[in-house]
């Protein structure tokens, strides 16, 4: 029960991150916004390795952190946040939760194996998901979403290389990945922090929401995430892919008003229908005699 209960507030904590991004990616722009995210991810897990006396040891993995900063982090951090000027929350997180079905097709083409039918069939549903999202959006929005979606897109395309760099990775502890990859995010950011400025003038809710984008829905989740994968294995803790999409429409809905269109529902179900296929999911949810 409570291992249900972190994994509920996992995926609220994370659907809640694209909240923050929308709220403060047009006054601060993707490059202040990213870079405080990161800023305070990586100071509360400075803080929390005090309590837990770990030892980072940065420079011993340097090209380990810089990789998976750049490809678990920074990337696809500037790339919602990009997107987050545009696009809503929901879009967001729906197209977030496409990084698994990216996932299995880099590992396909890194390994040089064949997918199984049902992985094409999870990616065919994915697709087809993806594509409902990207054809409303553009009726809605116009043209100018097209490249905010695959922004998007690409930022869930990194997530999937980050998963298949991570198998291959050197053995270092799941903590200080989280840890020693912030502080590589935050190196890697900073150089674009004077080429986009602030906007406007930062306001305390501005400030409130960048923090708890950065402390509470990146560090303190990293944290409660990697004890998910030790109490309950890794491919359970990724169920939490499936509950964001529905936090994310949750959160845009009660906080920001935003509408929740069939477009959004369809585009939910096929994506995330399409991940559990891909991932192998679906069968924890078949009858034993089944499968």
């Amino acid at each position: 029960m409570i291992n249900i209960l972190s994994l509920f507030t996992l995926a609220a904590l994370w659907g809640g991150s694209f909240l923050f991004v929308r709220i403060a990616a047009n006054p601060l722009g993707p490059a202040v916004l990213i870079e405080t995210r990161v800023a305070f991810a990586a100071l509360t897990l400075l803080v929390v390795s005090f309590f837990l006396k770990k030892s980072l040891q940065f420079t011993s993995n340097l090209k380990h952190f810089f990789i998976l900063g750049l490809f678990n982090s920074a990337l696809p951090f500037l790339l919602f946040a990009y997107s987050a000027q545009v696009l809503n929350v929901s879009t967001l997180a729906i197209l977030n939760s496409s990084a698994p079905i990216w996932g299995a097709i880099i590992g396909a083409v890194w390994t040089r194996t064949w997918l199984t039918k049902e992985v094409v069939f999870g990616l065919v549903l994915g697709m087809i998901g993806v594509s409902v999202l990207v054809g409303w959006e553009a009726i809605n929005v116009g043209d100018e979403a097209i490249i905010p979606m695959i922004a998007a897109l690409m930022g869930a395309f990194s997530y999937g290389i980050a998963t298949n760099y991570a198998k291959n990775a050197p053995s270092v502890e799941p903590f200080n990945n989280a840890h020693g990859s912030m502080w590589a995010s935050v190196i890697l950011v900073l150089p674009l922090v004077p080429f986009i400025p602030v906007r406007e003038t930062i306001s305390s809710d501005i400030m409130l929401s960048v923090f708890a984008l950065g402390a509470v829905c990146t560090g303190l989740a990293y944290l409660l995430y990697f004890r998910l994968i030790n109490e309950l294995g890794a491919s359970s803790a990724l169920s939490v892919t499936f509950l964001i999409p529905a936090f994310g429409i949750l959160w845009g809905y009660l906080f920001l008003g935003e509408t929740v269109g069939i477009n959004a529902i369809i585009g939910t179900i096929l994506v995330v229908t399409g991940t559990m296929f891909v991932t192998g999911f679906y069968r924890k949810l078949l009858p034993r005699k089944l499968m």
